[in-house]
């Protein structure tokens, strides 16, 4: 590593977090109502994970997809129904948490557009959203129809 490499690094992860930080502070205040009512919380791989508690009924019946999803992502927060969903689900979210970095604050409005357009050309707004694409080509997840989901 060259002199100067570290705190370069330094900068561009940090940059990364602020940028995506409208989308992971909502993902903190669900992460913390999950918590409040029973949930965990945990640190990994430069994200927060969260489940249980209140976090399972709502991404079972609040997420618009058949069965609801097993793992949300916003920002640097990963929302799980269960600790066992999350670590099943986590190279898959780690993909949205990565673009969630590129997109920053534009991050949901693109994905419910992506969604939408989808929707619309008869690709299914889930399978069809190019995210969620991107996620299932880059994540050993590609055959699983359990349920993911960004927003």
């Amino acid at each position: 590593m060259r002199p100067g490499d570290q705190q370069r690094s330094w900068f561009v992860r940090a940059l990364r977090y602020a940028w995506a930080s409208p989308t992971t502070a909502l993902g903190v205040v669900f992460a913390m109502i999950g918590v409040l009512t029973g949930g965990r919380l945990y640190l990994r791989e430069g994200a927060i994970e969260a489940s249980g508690g209140l976090l399972s009924p709502l991404l079972r019946v609040a997420v618009p997809i058949p069965g609801g999803a097993r793992a949300l992502t916003l920002g640097h927060v990963v929302l799980g129904r269960t600790g066992a969903d999350l670590e099943g689900t986590r190279a898959h979210e780690r993909v949205h948490v990565r673009q969630c970095e590129r997109w920053g604050p534009l991050f949901i409005p693109a994905y419910l557009s992506s969604s939408a357009w989808a929707a619309m050309r008869g690709r299914g707004a889930y399978r069809g959203n190019g995210f969620e694409r991107q996620a299932y080509e880059q994540c050993s997840l590609a055959h699983d129809d359990a349920g993911h989901e960004a927003v």
